[in-house]
């Protein structure tokens, strides 16, 4: 399996003992324009993987925030051929690891071949499809194999050992454990039992694990950052980039919060009691 930008950080981030901070913002909102200039702030803010959240009508797995941001880019027209144009442009500039974060309609519209040549063409590095479970996927993945993108499976609590070991093997980028049953969204105090939970999913891979759904705080990444390889941030970044909107500062203050929560979760000081 050959290289690419999503193994390398990992890498980098391993040889520093650091965690890598995976923000998830929707593609498209307020506009692709600001996306373009919101990745590039993210980079600049200790960004490592970029989640491109796909703009899809129905986002059973999102919580309101998400979906509000997904209904603002549908209203302009945006599709995943607007996404691989945006992914072209910033590769331009720029070499941050990017994941798109889709559900499985807009890829079996595409068709699975022909997104995952475009999506590789474009620049893109891996992808989550949030509804498609491992056992459904086999054309999806070997669509992804053959062009070099890496595949990432949800975890969940109620995952049962045997799941965990599957999902592990099938998970090519890294192994996304999410923190809380439902959908995404933020939440005031993480899991009691987080750090059993992620011990439990390390004992079946050798993989990095990130852990996403309802961090949203410096101080919740920082925890989390001390217990896993990845830590994932959408809802409460994407709540700031609906309250900031179409503005020439939308950027630049998405940028400063994320650093704060970039820089807490590679502290790697240790978990305190959640």
């Amino acid at each position: 399996m050959s290289k690419n930008r999503i193994d390398i950080r990992f890498a980098q981030l391993r040889e520093r003992g650091e965690t890598a901070f995976i923000p998830y913002i929707t593609a498209g909102d307020p506009n692709l324009g600001r996306t373009e200039e919101i990745v590039y702030a993210l980079e600049e803010a200790g960004a490592d993987i970029i989640e491109f959240g796909v703009p899809f009508s129905d986002p059973i797995g999102d919580g309101t925030v998400n979906q509000e941001a997904a209904q603002r880019a549908l209203a302009q027209g945006v599709n995943l051929r607007d996404i691989f144009a945006l992914i072209a442009r910033i590769r331009v500039k720029s070499q941050i690891s990017i994941l798109l974060f889709t559900y499985y309609n807009p890829v079996l519209v595409y068709g699975c071949e022909a997104f995952a040549k475009d999506a590789r063409e474009a620049g893109a590095d891996g992808v989550l499809c949030v509804d498609l479970p491992p056992e459904e996927a086999d054309d999806y993945r070997a669509a992804l194999d053959a062009h070099g993108l890496r595949t990432v499976f949800l975890l969940a609590p109620t995952s049962t050992d045997e799941r965990i070991e599957r999902i592990a093997k099938q998970s090519t980028g890294f192994v996304y454990y999410v923190s809380r049953l439902g959908v995404t969204g933020e939440q005031a105090a993480l899991s009691a039992d987080l750090q059993e939970a992620v011990a439990r999913v390390k004992r079946h891979t050798d993989k990095p694990v990130a852990v996403g759904f309802g961090i949203s705080t410096p101080d919740q990444a920082r925890k989390v950052g001390a217990m896993t390889e990845g830590v994932v941030v959408g809802s409460a970044i994407v709540r700031m980039i609906a309250d900031l909107g179409d503005s020439d500062e939308t950027a630049s203050k998405v940028g400063a919060f994320v650093k704060s929560l970039a820089d807490a979760a590679k502290q790697k000081q240790g978990l305190t009691q959640a």
